[in-house]
């Protein structure tokens, strides 16, 4: 570990650099904060806007923030092929029937790179990038090799749809729609920063080393361990409640604007598996940014980042609304210690799978490190004689879930996915 590197102070850089692009981009403290997210995980961002918003200006103000990185630019443009992205074709390989790129300069060796009217490229050029964009590998004939992207920035004045654009967006975890904002005072600030710089690119006085920033992503990413920032099971499922609550209203929502036009006249909004599990990497990001390794329950408030395009306070306010009510479900009784609770009894679950000797052991020895042990072992007590026989333990663990009374709807459908998942694994166990 770099002897310099320094939570705290990376953490006080980071916070400096978010406020010095803030007051040179005026207006645009949400989008900024979804950048310097990209940044801690490693994630790319979309700006859509009308001509003449400040795409550009913002963008390259945040890469100015960091030092120690090469950034690749270029605007889009339908005649261009892969080519422009991945260096220029080796000609020589080429006689031989051969796809090698030389890649220096290009976007493969770049840490950073700003995309210019991305959806003015063609297709074909589009679909090429995909690999580079999410799997961070050039992959062209019998070219595969490793590249160097941390985070993309791309702008566009509009949304083309289609197959492949559909699969480029869903590389980009964050988006935002940048209106043009007419309220006089900020025109006035806006105004009053542009006479003082022009739309010139303004440096921090303090930079974030990439070296450092680096390390950072992995950490938050779960790759190096020399700091952890954690979630816990009860909070990884209330996430999970909230993103389901969230997909559910926003196609509720399409089906009341759609009404009585077929389903096949517009999409439903869709919440892939893999942006769902790179939410985890935003939760270890804020945690960090609030100065804490436990992510908690304001963090996945702000989960709206990537959820929500910024810009439409419609899509944020929805997704606010999904997590208060989830939220006050859950707290209005004891509903986060239910679930802490069984999703103890789950692993506890797993175990006996995995080992089903351990029901011949007394569950109090089984329990002895388990956060199920306490509220178990409390139950059985009041509720049964045990005498550690196979038939027994079945029966307790069989009847504690039962006699639980679950004090939300959320809470209920786990317990009952548990009971199910509980006498497939004794019957398995029988047989």
């Amino acid at each position: 570990m770099d002897s310099q590197f320094s939570l705290e102070e990376i953490a006080l850089t980071i916070k400096q650099a978010q406020e010095f692009v803030a007051r040179r981009v005026i207006n645009r403290e949400e989008v900024i904060e979804q950048a310097f997210c990209a940044f801690l995980t490693g994630e790319h961002l979309l700006l859509q806007s009308r001509t003449g918003a400040g795409k550009s200006l913002l963008a390259e103000q945040l890469f100015a923030c960091i030092e120690g990185a090469r950034t690749f630019r270029v605007q889009a443009s339908k005649e261009q092929q892969p080519d422009t992205y991945f260096g220029g074709l080796d000609i020589e390989k080429l006689k031989t029937g051969k796809i090698f790129h030389n890649t220096e300069g290009s976007l493969v060796e770049s840490e950073f790179g700003f995309i210019d009217e991305i959806f003015d490229a063609n297709d074909f050029t589009l679909r090429a990038l995909l690999s580079l964009l999410n799997e961070r590998r050039l992959i062209r004939g019998v070219q595969n090799v490793e590249a160097n992207i941390h985070t993309v920035i791309a702008a566009t004045n509009y949304l083309r749809i289609s197959e492949v654009t559909e699969a480029i967006l869903d590389r980009f975890l964050f988006k935002a729609i940048i209106l043009p904002d007419k309220d006089p005072l900020i025109q006035f600030k806006i105004g009053v920063q542009y006479s003082q710089h022009s739309n010139r690119i303004i440096a921090p006085t303090k930079k974030i080393p990439y070296n450092h920033l680096y390390r950072l992503k992995r950490m938050i990413n779960g790759l190096d361990s020399t700091y952890e920032f954690r979630i816990s099971a009860e909070m990884l499922y209330f996430t999970n409640l909230v993103i389901r609550h969230y997909e559910f209203a926003r196609n509720r929502g399409l089906r009341e604007k759609f009404k009585g036009h077929q389903s096949n006249e517009y999409s439903d909004f869709y919440i892939s598996p893999r942006t769902q599990a790179k939410a985890l990497d935003l939760l270890r990001a804020l945690a960090f940014l609030d100065g804490r390794t436990l992510a908690d329950s304001q963090d996945v408030r702000k989960l709206s980042l990537i959820f929500a395009t910024a810009g439409l306070p419609e899509e944020t306010h929805l997704f606010d609304k999904s997590f208060t009510a989830v939220f006050n479900s859950l707290n209005a009784g004891n509903g986060f210690e239910q679930i802490r609770t069984l999703i103890a009894y789950e692993s506890l679950l797993e175990q006996i799978e995995k080992d089903p000797f351990i029901l011949q052991q007394p569950l109090d020895k089984t329990l002895s490190n388990s956060q199920l042990r306490r509220s178990l072992l409390d139950w059985i007590k009041d509720a049964l004689q045990i005498d550690h026989t196979v038939q027994q333990n079945k029966k307790v663990l069989e009847s504690f879930l039962k006699n639980l009374i679950p004090v939300c709807d959320e809470v209920r459908e786990l317990k009952n996915s548990l009971e199910k998942e509980t006498t497939k694994i004794f019957q398995q166990i029988e047989n």
